[in-house]
């Protein structure tokens, strides 16, 4: 490495790309439930409890089972409310105990072809049984690239009771690293050695200084929230299952949308068809 590429190495590592804060406005809110009035009532009612953080101002509108046969019907209803979030549950018009690990197809639809931002609850079979959501008291935001994604914190703060518990987390895929640095080993030109010791720490060092810029730009913007801050190097599916169920989350914050993609990315998509009992946010 020549010296100018070696100064140019450092000059770039020590850049950062710093948290911005950005103001969450969410003031009218559309449950839609595939029950009948009273069901719809009752499931709107354990929606405005679990999300009492959004504070008493809040317009909330229902739509029952009744009211939308098609996702071009619900879509329809969804553009004529013109939400700021959409509250709905899994398997709506389907049985949940026969489709398991899937969202449904009017979720898988109305999670990419709407803008609004959806918070998919358990299905009300499930909640019966015996799942609690209570409140947003931790609350924990994932993905796959952290760095710069100021709108993802920005949420996930605003859904985190004024006390509680806000977790960025970063779970760096062990397994590409693997494969990027078994073909670094091909490459002659480059030191093995050094890259494996050197490619890890700097992949975890970005995504934990990012983190640690929305600990300081989030005080600074008045958000009363703990920030924890978790990176990691292992396996996406298993390490994020294991910190919510360690931790009790109360609510996981995904991206859910890619450019240029239509369907839901890998990360989140596995995470929302195999953990059917935590609240998710989906944006």
């Amino acid at each position: 490495m020549t010296e100018i590429d070696q100064f140019e190495s450092v000059f770039k590592s020590a850049g950062k790309t710093l948290f911005q804060h950005e103001e969450v406005s969410i003031e009218k809110v559309l449950v839609v439930c595939d029950g009948d009035q009273a069901a719809t009532e009752n499931f709107a009612a354990s929606c405005q409890t679990f999300l009492a953080v959004l504070g008493k101002q809040v317009q909330w509108l229902v739509v029952a089972g009744s009211q939308f046969n098609g996702i071009d019907q619900l879509l329809q209803l969804v553009e004529q409310h013109s939400p700021d979030l959409v509250c709905t549950h899994r398997y709506l018009h389907m049985k949940a105990r026969e489709y398991p690990f899937s969202l449904g197809s009017y979720l898988d639809v109305l999670t990419q072809v709407s803008t609004n931002p959806v918070l998919v609850m358990p299905h009300p079979e499930r909640i019966s049984e015996g799942s609690s959501h209570q409140n947003t008291n931790r609350v924990m935001a994932i993905t796959s690239h952290f760095t710069g994604d100021y709108h993802l914190a920005s949420c996930a703060a605003h859904l985190t009771q004024s006390g509680g518990e806000l977790w960025l987390t970063h779970v760096e895929d062990q397994a590409t690293l693997d494969q990027y640095l078994t073909i670094i080993s091909k490459i002659p030109e480059i030191d093995t050695d050094t890259a494996r010791k050197a490619l890890p720490e700097q992949l975890l060092k970005e995504p934990h200084d990012y983190i640690e810029s929305c600990r300081e730009g989030l005080r600074e913007a008045g958000v009363e929230v703990e920030v924890i801050n978790v990176v990691v190097l292992g396996h996406h599916l298993r390490d994020y299952k294991t910190l919510i169920v360690d931790h009790e989350i109360d609510l996981l914050v995904l991206n859910t949308k890619d450019e240029g993609q239509l369907a839901m990315h890998g990360v989140a998509y596995s995470l929302t068809v195999e953990l059917r009992d935590i609240p998710m946010f989906l944006l």
